[in-house]
């Protein structure tokens, strides 16, 4: 074992350990009854769900409910960058050009680039694609970790030793590194992937330069393949999934991670990292993860996908806590804000059943659309919801990610890739209004208790 290793406690020792657990939990368990008599906001939402108001912004704008009549009634879900509607935007690249760049120019300058303003700025950010092999070397493939969003972490705040000026937050300097950041966590994800095949399963090594001619999700896809090919159809898939997925209001958990960080005055590399910590979570990002894997278990109990009942069957054995991880959740089935529906839910439903029939897949895709039908009936009927409950963009995200050949390991940093350029905007907008550092208030429910030495305590 090398010195690197995590060592294991045996014997008399794990024993020891063991009690010191005991001990954490004990010491850690707070009367939830509390929490309802100091009414905490718990998870930072009000006892109907509704998050907490903790910040303003011009970023983004998500909405789940309308006012009808002095009344707040649930509507289809409506997505805004800077005032501009995801959906109506989505429609216009259609047949187009890509859009992830243009996007990123929008979310971090507030305004949609002239067509010379979008050429200058994917100039700027393919001149900072690069990455020296030097870093490849030492840092990307030294010690390579089976999750890549560590490896993004590691690599992220390794950044900060290769910049001249790491720890300036004046907004020219946050926007170069910003802009450095968006450039390369594409490359810094894909050769983290390639690397930890190679090291971990002895796959063959590639290490694929970007063409400078490509966008960033023709890129991904011509680094990701072996023979670097792809479709057109392909490219805009994954273009549109960078899109829907780069920005989702202030509140979500890595944005606010990122909020929060960013008003203590820290560098950027940290407060990315930490975005990227949580956006890790299976509560988060890595949901898309969790939805793949719990179809892998349907089709592994439900042979004939045509068959409603069985699927019915089957998925109210999982709300029962009876099937799959036990959790009592079906993944990729409701959202915080949206009501009726998630436009990305709907946006990338539409590119996943374009994809699966380029594919060959429509049978598998009617497995999704079953499950998605069937799924709102019973979550509303067991847990007599009286809104409605609709699927959100990772129930599709993970199908259209395995039908382009993406790895599951990349399931995860794909969206960390797209959301860079919100936790961007952010950030910025975080420095340039000043804002207080964050500080919640936490109330102390324990018991104030008198010192006693050491020899005293029995």
């Amino acid at each position: 074992m090398d010195n690197y290793s995590m060592m294991e406690l045996d014997g008399e020792l794990n024993g020891k350990f063991e009690d010191l657990v005991d001990y954490c939990m004990l010491s850690g368990a707070i009367d939830v009854n509390l929490y309802t008599e100091y009414d905490v906001k718990r998870g930072l939402r009000d006892a109907n769900g509704k998050g907490v108001l903790t910040g303003l912004t011009e970023i983004s704008d998500v909405v789940g409910m309308k006012n009808r009549g002095g009344e707040k009634t649930p509507c289809e879900g409506e997505l805004y960058y800077q005032g501009y509607n995801v959906m109506e935007m989505v429609e216009s690249f259609k047949n187009r050009r890509f859009a992830f760049e243009e996007i990123t120019y929008l979310l971090l300058f507030g305004s949609l680039p002239t067509r010379d303003q979008l050429s200058d700025f994917e100039e700027i950010l393919t001149s900072l694609q690069e990455l020296s092999g030097q870093f490849v070397r030492d840092v990307i493939m030294k010690a390579p970790s089976a999750n890549i969003m560590n490896a993004l972490q590691k690599c992220v705040l390794t950044l900060y030793s290769y910049d001249s000026n790491p720890d300036d937050i004046s907004v020219s300097n946050v926007l170069r590194q910003s802009l450095q950041l968006i450039s390369k966590i594409p490359m810094i994800a894909v050769y983290a992937y390639h690397s930890y095949r190679h090291f971990k399963f002895d796959d063959n090594l590639f290490i694929r330069t970007p063409d400078k001619g490509m966008s960033i999700a023709e890129n991904i896809l011509y680094m990701i393949r072996k023979d670097g090919e792809f479709t057109r159809l392909e490219a805009e898939v994954l273009d549109i999934a960078l899109v829907i997925h780069a920005e989702h209001g202030g509140g979500n958990n890595s944005t606010f991670t990122n909020h929060v960080v960013t008003s203590s005055g820290t560098d950027t590399y940290s407060a990315i990292s930490a975005s990227i910590a949580s956006l890790k979570g299976p509560r988060h990002g890595g949901a898309n993860l969790k939805v793949q894997q719990m179809f892998d278990d349907i089709k592994l109990h439900c042979h004939n996908w045509s068959d409603r009942k069985k699927l019915e069957a089957y998925l109210s054995k999982i709300l029962d806590r009876e099937a799959f991880d036990r959790s009592g959740l079906i993944y990729g089935m409701g959202h915080a804000v949206y009501t009726d529906s998630d436009p990305r839910e709907v946006i990338l439903k539409k590119y996943a059943r374009a994809l699966a029939r380029e594919k060959g897949l429509m049978d598998e895709f009617a497995l999704y659309e079953s499950v998605e039908e069937i799924s709102k009936e019973l979550i509303a009927k067991k847990h007599r919801r009286f809104k409605p409950v609709c699927a959100n963009v990772d129930f599709y995200s993970g199908f259209i990610y395995t039908m382009l050949g993406i790895p599951r390991e990349l399931f995860t940093p794909i969206f960390a890739v797209a959301r860079i350029s919100g936790w961007s905007a952010h950030r910025l907008e975080e420095l340039v209004n000043k804002g207080k550092i964050i500080r919640p208030a936490y109330k102390f429910v324990g018991h104030h208790c008198t010192f006693e030495g050491i020899d005293k305590r029995g």
